[in-house]
């Protein structure tokens, strides 16, 4: 059962309002990084904001370090951004004979440079403090009544932050190769796979907790966490300061990304995890034996500055997201999709 509930887990707020049509064209997917930091102005490396559109973050990356003369593994970027989009995201490329101001501009059909900035060092993954969405979901069949409910219920509650099925590649190749030897692939595929695992336990877990509820409330044994960041803490007692800050979406319950050894939280929370790893022995024995720690991460997700309005035969969402979450953890809980997806999170 909990592989089964990892792929296709339980939705929080009830079934689909409708049936929606995403990606219909890459406008209809806007993502845009929020890096949370300024370009320190001065330094060896050169940040660059960069818009593009139905092109993999990968392959703009190439085509920066092509002009700037530097190899591939010397562009730095914070996340990677989905092909079928229009997504501004950041780069950063060595120092070279182009002046920040002879980049902006610079790209061609799929990507322009939009902003560059003198900066003090290689961006690294991760390095932001959130994503901004504007996304157009085609041929819904919705009373406005309904959609407002449910969208209020999800800025209010948040949702499940699940990983999503491109996590797994298309059609779970991702998890059929756990049984590969991986000393023998290429590191790229070695951490895919990898990552695969540990968000099929993940979301085993947080499949549990929607199921009973608690996925949204700290208990005793939980790790909570503070909202946007990686830090948590052990919560031996709820009280109503740790249960109002909950309800405000201040801190959130967390689920183990799985590794050697045993989750670090306990009673009703740490039975819980240990059953639903208990059914993913593969996936849970080779993070092990991939030197693997235990990390933690959040089982809800807050979703900010939600607004939503109507276009013929379309609805438009808008929102903000920490990083590291997944569009599809909201558009799951308002639409059902008959969309291939392939969004990145980071």
């Amino acid at each position: 059962m909990s592989f089964e509930a990892a792929l296709d887990p339980p939705r929080a707020h009830g079934a689909p309002l409708s049936v929606a049509r995403l990606r219909a064209e890459p406008e209809d997917f806007l993502v845009e990084e929020e890096l949370g930091f300024q370009a320190s102005g001065t330094g060896q490396h050169v940040l660059l904001k960069v818009r593009k559109r139905n092109a993999n973050t990968l392959w703009i990356a190439r085509e920066l370090a092509n002009a700037c003369g530097c190899r591939p593994g010397d562009v730095g970027c914070a996340g990677l951004k989905d092909r079928r989009a229009v997504a501004v995201q950041w780069f950063s490329v060595p120092q070279s004979r182009l002046a920040p101001q002879d980049w902006v501009g610079k790209g061609g059909a799929e990507y322009e440079v939009l902003e560059a900035h003198r900066h003090s060092r290689k961006l690294p993954r991760g390095a932001l403090a959130g994503n901004r969405f504007v996304i157009r979901a085609r041929g819904t069949a919705v009373d406005a009544a309904s959609l407002a409910a449910r969208l209020t219920a999800i800025g209010t509650r948040g949702v499940p932050n699940y990983f999503g099925p491109q996590r797994f590649g298309r059609g779970g190749a991702n998890l059929q190769r756990m049984g590969e030897e991986l000393r023998a692939l290429r590191p790229a595929e070695r951490g895919f796979i990898l990552s695969a695992a540990r968000s099929l336990v993940f979301n085993a877990v947080l499949a549990e907790r929607v199921a009973d509820g608690s996925w949204e409330h700290l208990e005793s044994g939980d790790l909570a966490n503070l909202d946007g960041r990686a830090s948590h803490f052990r919560v031996e007692a709820v009280d109503e300061t740790l249960a109002a800050r909950c309800a405000r979406l201040d801190i959130h319950p967390t689920g183990p990304l799985w590794g050697s050894g045993a989750p670090l939280s306990g009673g009703r929370v740490l039975e819980l995890e240990q059953r639903a790893a208990s059914g993913l022995i593969t996936a849970c024995g080779l993070v092990a034996r991939a030197g693997m720690e235990q990390e933690r991460r959040s089982l809800r997700l807050a979703v900010r500055e939600l607004s939503w309005r109507r276009e013929e035969d379309a609805v438009i969402l808008e929102f903000r997201l920490s990083r590291g979450a997944y569009a599809t953890a909201v558009l799951r809980e308002v639409f059902a999709m008959d969309t291939d997806y392939e969004e990145s999170s980071t």
